[in-house]
């Protein structure tokens, strides 16, 4: 089959490393598969794909508001989508956000295409009624809806009345694994983590759904026993605003008296290397991941692969697949549950714990049989379109 894959962004966000990774695993399968996003000037893919790229290049327009921003990016969807149409076709197109869902509804109007899949990893809490209204049609209008767990099945089921079909993300148990130790010693010192002490690491940002002013109390909390302790704050990459959320974490640092130079104990690296990744996993004592809103959590299965044991909320969807052998449980909405985890997850360092939860969640959660299901899912469309045809 030939398979478009639409993707809301080039940078390292949960949906779009699903995307890359199904679409890597559909070509594996033996599909040509092309992988699209918007993307800013010479941006490119965090990382490298053995699929076809598609780069919808759109203005960098630093005073536009979010809602001219995706408005525009749609409309650049449509344009390239349109033109790349006159001289390649595609059996099968795959929205992964709302932005790509709502080009391929135009694309659709247009009669350019018979029918589109959409994927909800999980929905925003949008009040502009303009990305309401996107969002919402982007799965009413979908052929078939996907979603990653049943927590947002539910919801789906609960807000619109759609029976979404339940499909697995996956890890690459291989990438995590083993990294080599010159790069472990390079990441080490970029990021000035070279010292005695516990590394706790949370990936995405400063966000709230993260939790991440919640942690930043905990870790304050942890410090008490271990003042050589470091948080790191990687990645954030987004197009949504948490500036105000931002402006709040650091006055609490402040207050705090976390965010001297010379302490280095709060590092918020923003965007990071893919390559550095594995690295930043294996570095840290523990990973946290308090999240009071998630899709699913990559991050989970990445750190255990890693070796690194994690501490998360026990809220769905993550106990949809974690159990009490697999992770730490904490309480995301108090500071002082986060810091028992912590501690726990630092002092009871289980590694063939870890290993065993590693091995059977990698086994469930593959890319290889991700992408199975969605090839059946693919080929039933397909039927019932040539059953419909006159």
């Amino acid at each position: 089959m030939k398979i478009a894959l639409l993707t809301h962004s080039v940078n390292p966000r949960g949906g779009v490393v699903h995307t890359l990774e199904l679409g890597e695993a559909l070509h594996k399968a033996g599909h040509e598969v092309t992988v699209m996003a918007p993307a800013i000037n010479d941006q490119d893919f965090f990382r490298g794909t053995r699929c076809k790229v598609e780069l919808i290049r759109i203005e960098n327009r630093l005073d536009t508001d979010l809602e001219d921003m995706v408005e525009r990016r749609l409309n650049a969807y449509v344009l390239h989508i349109t033109n790349l149409l006159r001289v390649e076709s595609f059996d099968i197109f795959h929205a992964h956000d709302g932005i790509g869902g709502n080009a391929l509804i135009e694309l659709k109007r247009l009669r350019l295409i018979n029918h589109f899949v959409r994927t909800v990893h999980h929905l925003d809490d949008f009040v502009q009624p303009r990305l309401k209204h996107w969002q919402e049609a982007s799965v009413l209008r979908a052929e078939k809806v996907l979603c990653v767990s049943n927590l947002w099945r539910g919801k789906l089921a609960e807000q619109f009345g759609i029976d979404a079909q339940l499909v697995n993300n996956g890890v690459d148990p291989e990438r995590f694994k083993t990294v080599d130790e010159d790069l472990l010693q390079e990441v080490k010192a970029y990021f000035r983590l070279d010292f005695e002490g516990p590394i706790v690491l949370a990936m995405g940002g400063i966000e709230k759904r993260k939790n991440t002013l919640l942690l930043l109390e905990a870790f304050n909390i942890f410090r008490a026993q271990h003042p050589n302790a470091k948080l790191v704050i990687a990645g954030g990459a987004t197009l949504l605003d948490h500036s105000e959320y931002v402006k709040i974490f650091n006055h609490r640092l402040t207050e705090l008296g976390l965010n001297s130079e010379h302490l280095n104990t709060v590092i918020v690296t923003g965007p990071v290397d893919d390559s550095f990744v594995p690295a930043l996993y294996q570095l840290a004592s523990v990973v946290a991941v308090p999240s009071v809103k998630e899709g699913f959590g990559l991050v989970t299965l990445e750190s255990l692969c890693s070796g690194t044991p994690i501490v998360v909320s026990q809220i769905e969807p993550f106990t949809e697949y974690l159990t009490s052998s697999d992770c730490y449980w904490i309480d995301p909405k108090d500071p002082k549950s986060i810091a028992n985890g912590l501690t726990l997850a630092t002092k009871q360092v289980d590694s063939q714990r870890v290993s065993a939860s590693a091995k059977k969640l990698a086994q469930t959660y593959s890319w290889k049989k991700s992408a199975a299901t969605h090839v059946a899912i693919y080929k039933q469309i397909l039927l019932n379109e040539s059953i419909t045809c006159p």
